[in-house]
């Protein structure tokens, strides 16, 4: 029971130019009516409607790029 009502787990991931470098800017929980994020340096928190809405609040450069990457390889689309 418990880890069927476990939350998913994933990060945004920001990439740097052309595939050059990438780091993990934000953690986040996905659950069933929502998602719950903290910036990686702890300062920030949400609660979105969905995960993908964290690529709105966690941004980089104009350089980079966001990726929503789910923690379990086989989440990842």
């Amino acid at each position: 029971m418990v880890a069927d009502q476990a939350p998913r787990v994933f990060a945004v991931v920001l990439e740097y130019g052309e595939h050059v470098d990438a780091k993990v800017v934000a953690w986040g929980m996905a659950l069933d009516d929502g998602a719950y994020v903290i910036t990686a340096d702890g300062r920030n928190q949400y609660a979105l409607a969905s995960p993908e809405n964290a690529l709105r609040y966690v941004r980089g450069r104009n350089d980079t790029t966001p990726h929503l990457v789910w923690a379990d390889p086989a989440q990842n689309e």
